[in-house]
C-alpha cells in the first residue's frame, strides 16, 4: 500500500506511520514524503518493529481490503482502487447498529412470545417484506445512544442493563406498503415497556411534520405504557414535547390518512394517538387503551379492574366506539390495514384508487325479494349491500358499535364508496345516539378523503324516549345531519323502504343536495309511519266508534289513505325524488350515476368553519 504524507515530515514520523499501518492492515506499506518519487520508508507486514531504511524495492502486489485512514496523522492514503471490505471504523459502526437492532434487554424480548406478539423489528419485517413492501429507511436509530450504550451504563452478570435505550424505544421511518409510500412509527415494548421520552418524542414529531410535507399516509404501530415519568423533563410540557403530538394529529387530520394499530397497551398520553387517528385497529387479547393504568385507577377511585376490562377491544369496539376494527392476531391486523388503505387516497388532494370492477356476490335480481312488503318487518340490510357492490369488497367499520346503522367501505364497478345504511335487523333501524355518532364520523372521514357516499335509507327515524334523551340523541343526531349536509363528495341516496321523520334528513334526503335520490317500489317518505300517524291524528275519531269491527275498518281505511300519500309513487309524481327504479337494476343505476357525477364540484358557504363538533 502506498501512503503519501505531508512534505517536511521526518524519517522517524514516516517510520512510525509505516509501522502502525503495517501492523493494523496486515500488508506492506510504502511511505512517501511530499512529492518524492521514491519511498522514504518501506515496512513489510511481517517485519520487526524497527524502522526499515529507505529502499527502492517495489511494494507488495497485495492491497489492503480495508481503506486506511491516516487523516488523524495529517496523511493522505492512496487507497485501493476497488476496496471490497469495510474498514474497522465501519465495522465498529455495524456492530453498534446490530446492538441497537437487538432492542431492549433480552429477558423482555423473550417475554413477547408468551404474550403472543412479535418483537417490534420482526413486526416491521413482517409488515414490509412483501413484493410491494419495503422498509426504506429509519430516522433516529441512534437516539439516546450516549445514554445507554454498554460503555456508558452498568450491566448485570449477563452483560445486559435495564437501562438499555436503543432508538429510545421508538422507531420512525418510511416504507412502501402495498405499493404506497407511508410514514411509520412503532414502539419497542422491550425498551421501558414502549414508554416515551425526550428523544423518541422528537422523532415522533419530526415524522408527523414530514408527513404534512409529503402528503403520505401515516401508520402508527402502538405498544406503549405512556410517558417515561422518571424522565419527563424535556418532553412533557415543552413546546416541542408530547403535547405537540396531538397538535400535529389535528393538523394531519383530514390531510392524510392516519391509521393506528394497537399491539399492546396504550396508556395515558399514548392513548390519544389511537383516538386521534382516522382509523384504529385493536388486537384481541393483546390491545388496550385507557386514560390511566389499572394501578392508577385504583389509586384515584378505589376501583379494582384489569387492563382488558378497563380498555380492551370489547370496551372500545362496543361501548366507546373508539376501535373501528378488531383483529384476531398480528397478521389479521395487517390484512385489515391493507384492505382499509386500498379505499383511501394518499391525501386529500387525490382521488381514491380505483381497481377493476367485479360483479356482486349475489344477483341484484334478488333485491326486491330481500326487502319485506311490511314496513315493520325485519331483514338484514347486508343482503341488499351484497347485491349492489363488487364481490368481496365490503369492509365494515365499527360493526359492534351503534349497529342500527351499517358504515362500510366497498366498491361499485371498482370505485371505492362509503356506505351508510340503516339496519332494520337491529332495533328496526331506528337511529340511536351511538349510531348517529358513528355515522357522522364515518361520513366526515369519507368526505375528507374524497370517497363518494351511498345512503341506503330504511328507518323509522331517530329513537324517542327518556333514556336516549339522556344519551344525547338530539346532540348526536345533530352531528349526523351536519355531516350529511357538509359533505361535498358525490352522494347517491336510495329510499329502500321507510324514510320517516328526521331520518330522511340524516340519510341524505332530497333537501341535502345529493346528486340523486332514487326509490325502490317498497319506499315511503313521511313524518311518521301510518300506524303512529293515524293514532296521532284520528285518535278521537276512532275512539268515538263503539263497534270494534267498524273501528278496525275505519282505521284500516285511514291507514291506506295515508299510505297513498307517502308512497314512493306519489313522491316521484310530485318530483320529490328523481326516479323509481326496478330493484334488479339498482346496481347498474348506481354504477352509471357514480360515474356520471364523479367529477362534480360542490362548495360550502364561505366561513372559517362550522360550530358543530
Amino acid at each position: 500500500m502506498h501512503v503519501r504524507i505531508a512534505d517536511g515530515a521526518s524519517e522517524a514520523e514516516a517510520t512510525a506511520i509505516a509501522t502502525a499501518l503495517a501492523e493494523h492492515v496486515g500488508v506492506d506499506i510504502e511511505v512517501y514524503v511530499g512529492e518524492e518519487a521514491e519511498p522514504t520508508v518501506v515496512r513489510e507486514a511481517d517485519s520487526s518493529s524497527d524502522a526499515t531504511p529507505a529502499s527502492s524495492s517495489a511494494a507488495s502486489e497485495d492491497q489492503s481490503t480495508h481503506a486506511a485512514n491516516p487523516a488523524a496523522s495529517g496523511a493522505t492514503a492512496d487507497r485501493a482502487s476497488d476496496p471490497t471490505e469495510p474498514t474497522d471504523r465501519e465495522e465498529r459502526l455495524w456492530a453498534e447498529i446490530e446492538d441497537i437492532l437487538e432492542g431492549g434487554p433480552r429477558k423482555y424480548r423473550e417475554q413477547l412470545s408468551s404474550e403472543g406478539k412479535l418483537f417490534v423489528r420482526d413486526r416491521l419485517e413482517y409488515w414490509f417484506s412483501g413484493p410491494d413492501d419495503e422498509f426504506l429507511f429509519e430516522d433516529g436509530k441512534f437516539a439516546a445512544f450516549d445514554e445507554w450504550h454498554p460503555d456508558g451504563v452498568e450491566t448485570d452478570d449477563s452483560g445486559e442493563s435495564d437501562d438499555r435505550l436503543p432508538a429510545d424505544g421508538l422507531i420512525t421511518g418510511a416504507a412502501t406498503f402495498e405499493g404506497r409510500d407511508v410514514h411509520v412509527m412503532a414502539n419497542d415494548y422491550t425498551v421501558k415497556r414502549g414508554s416515551m421520552a425526550e428523544k423518541g418524542v422528537e422523532k415522533f414529531l419530526r415524522m408527523q411534520q414530514r408527513a404534512l410535507k409529503t402528503g403520505n399516509p401515516v401508520l402508527y404501530l402502538m405498544d406503549s405504557s405512556g410517558g417515561r415519568i422518571d424522565q419527563q423533563t424535556g418532553f412533557f410540557a415543552n413546546r416541542e414535547g408530547i403535547g405537540k403530538y396531538y397538535y400535529n394529529h389535528s393538523m394531519l387530520s383530514g390531510r392524510v390518512p392516519q391509521i393506528c394499530v394497537l399491539y399492546g397497551p396504550c396508556i395515558a398520553g399514548a392513548a390519544y394517538t389511537p383516538v386521534f387517528a382516522d382509523f384504529t385497529v385493536m388486537v384481541e387479547g393483546m390491545s388496550a387503551m385507557a386514560i390511566a393504568s389499572p394501578r392508577m385507577v385504583q389509586m384515584v377511585t378505589g376501583e379494582e379492574i384489569d387492563l382488558q376490562e378497563l380498555g380492551g377491544p370489547a370496551v372500545h369496539a362496543r361501548e366507546s366506539g373508539s376501535a373501528d376494527l378488531v383483529a384476531r392476531d398480528e397478521e389479521h391486523a395487517r390484512e385489515l390495514v391493507a384492505k382499509l388503505l386500498s379505499y383511501l387516497p394518499s391525501n386529500a388532494d387525490e382521488t381514491p384508487p380505483r381497481v377493476e370492477g367485479r360483479s356482486p356476490a349475489s344477483s341484484p335480481a334478488g333485491i326486491d325479494a330481500v326487502v319485506p312488503e311490511r314496513p315493520n318487518a325485519s331483514y338484514d340490510v347486508n343482503a341488499v349491500i351484497e347485491r349492489v357492490v363488487d364481490a368481496d369488497s365490503v369492509l365494515e367499520i365499527g360493526s359492534e358499535y351503534g349497529d342500527e346503522i351499517v358504515t362500510a367501505f366497498a366498491r361499485i364497478d371498482g370505485r371505492p364508496v362509503g356506505i351508510v345504511a340503516n339496519q332494520p335487523a337491529r332495533r328496526a333501524g331506528a337511529i340511536f345516539p351511538d349510531a348517529a355518532e358513528k355515522a357522522a364520523r364515518f361520513i366526515w372521514t369519507a368526505d375528507a378523503f374524497n370517497v363518494p357516499l351511498l345512503y341506503l335509507c330504511d328507518t323509522p327515524g331517530f329513537m324517542a324516549g327518556s333514556q336516549v334523551e339522556k344519551e344525547g340523541v338530539l346532540e348526536k343526531g345533530k352531528k349526523l345531519i351536519y355531516a350529511t349536509a357538509s359533505a361535498t363528495v358525490p352522494q347517491q341516496t336510495v329510499i329502500v323502504r321507510k324514510a320517516y321523520g328526521a331520518g330522511i334528513y340524516a340519510m341524505g334526503g332530497p333537501a341535502y343536495d345529493p346528486e340523486s335520490v332514487i326509490g325502490l317500489p317498497s319506499g315511503e317518505i313521511a313524518i311518521m309511519g301510518p300506524e303512529a300517524a293515524i293514532n296521532a291524528v284520528y285518535a278521537r275519531k276512532l275512539a268515538a266508534v263503539e263497534d270494534p269491527d267498524e273501528r278496525e275498518a275505519l282505521e284500516r281505511e285511514l291507514r291506506e289513505a295515508y299510505r297513498e300519500d307517502i308512497d314512493i309513487h306519489r313522491m316521484a309524481s310530485d318530483v320529490v325524488i328523481d326516479e323509481i327504479v326496478p330493484p334488479s337494476t339498482l346496481r347498474t343505476e348506481l354504477e352509471n350515476r357514480f360515474e356520471f357525477y364523479a367529477d362534480v364540484e360542490k362548495s360550502l358557504p364561505s366561513k372559517k368553519h362550522g360550530t358543530i363538533l
